[in-house]
């Protein structure tokens, strides 16, 4: 009868860190929400504030300020314009936001 040897075993460092890697790009992934940040079309009726020899600047219901090409509309008047916008501001996270900080402040 022989004696073998016995081997010891190293822990396995490499599939501890490839699960720790998928662990964190997960997290990341479900907290960051990159899906948030991108810029999202909406078509909305703005009011025009101003006339240019460009076109039209409205203002959206977002407060965001909307330049219409070829708009012969005056000044008042409501026309329906495209533009984009983070998507974080159309779902409501910067309001849930908000809501947070007030109750946290004194």
């Amino acid at each position: 009868m022989s004696i073998q040897p016995t081997k010891q075993q190293k822990p396995p460092a490499l599939k501890f860190l490839a699960i720790i890697s998928i662990a964190t790009a997960v997290i990341l992934v479900l907290t960051i929400t990159p899906w948030n940040i991108i810029p999202t079309s909406i078509t909305e009726d703005v009011k025009v504030i101003a006339t240019t020899e460009l076109g039209c600047v409205g203002e959206s219901v977002l407060g965001h300020s909307v330049v219409v090409e070829n708009c012969s509309a005056k000044v008042g008047d409501t026309i329906s314009a495209t533009f984009y916008v983070p998507a974080l501001e159309q779902n409501g996270y910067y309001d849930k936001i908000h809501e947070k900080l007030e109750k946290v402040t004194p």
